[in-house]
C-alpha cells in the first residue's frame, strides 16, 4: 500500500496497519470532549459512531491508495498509542499529502506525535512521494499546532471552512526539509 509505513519503527514505536481488533482500543478517543471536533466529526455522534466512522474512513484509504494512518505501538510496553500516517487529502482544489496524527489521552504529553510525524516527514521525502508536505489543524488544537511547528513546519495558511471547520494549514518543502537536515 503506497504511503503506509507499516514495519518502519522510530526510537520507541513500531508502525502497523489498522486492524479492525483496534476497534475498542480507539473507541476511548472519541470520549474525550473537543476530539470530535478537532477531527470535524458530528459531535452529536457518539463515540462508538464516531470510531465507527473514523474506521470506514481508514479501510477505504487503505483500499484507494489514498494513505491512511498506522498504528503506534510501544516497542517496549506493546502499548497501542495511537496513530499516524500520511494521507491524500485535498485542499482548496488541490491534491497534497498531509501528516495526520491522534495520540490516546493517556499518552498525550509524552512526544509520541512528534516522532511519529517526524519519521512521516523523513519517509516523504526519502521516498519522493511530493514536494511538499502539510498537516492541516483544527484553529483550536494547539497540541497539533505544536507538532507541526516542531516538526519543522511553518503556517502556510488559514482556512476559514476546510470540510465546515476552521483549520491552519502547515507545511514544510523537500527543499526546507533538506535545508534543517543540513543544519545538524
Amino acid at each position: 500500500m503506497k504511503y503506509i509505513l507499516e514495519g518502519e519503527e522510530t526510537e520507541r514505536l513500531r508502525f502497523r496497519i489498522l486492524e479492525k481488533d483496534d476497534f475498542e482500543t480507539w473507541q476511548y478517543l472519541f470520549e474525550k470532549e473537543k476530539v470530535a471536533t478537532f477531527l470535524g466529526l458530528d459531535t452529536a455522534k457518539n463515540a462508538k459512531e464516531l470510531c465507527q466512522i473514523w474506521f470506514d474512513k481508514a479501510f477505504h484509504r487503505y483500499e484507494n491508495e489514498l494513505g491512511g494512518m498506522n498504528v503506534l505501538i510501544n516497542k517496549k510496553t506493546n502499548e497501542f498509542i495511537g496513530q499516524c500516517g500520511l494521507l491524500v487529502q485535498t485542499i482548496e482544489g488541490v491534491e497534497r499529502l498531509e501528516i495526520g496524527y491522534s495520540i490516546l489521552p493517556q499518552f498525550l504529553g509524552k512526544g509520541y506525535a512528534s516522532e511519529a510525524a517526524q519519521k512521516c516527514k523523513e519517509y516523504a521525502f526519502t521516498h519522493n512521494f511530493t514536494e511538499s508536505l502539510v498537516s492541516v489543524v483544527h484553529i483550536d488544537n494547539i497540541g497539533s499546532e505544536k507538532v507541526a511547528l516542531k516538526n519543522g513546519m511553518t503556517l502556510e495558511k488559514h482556512i476559514e471552512s476546510y470540510d465546515d471547520i476552521p483549520v491552519n494549514v502547515f507545511s514544510i518543502s523537500r527543499e526546507e526539509y533538506i535545508h534543517q537536515l543540513n543544519k545538524k
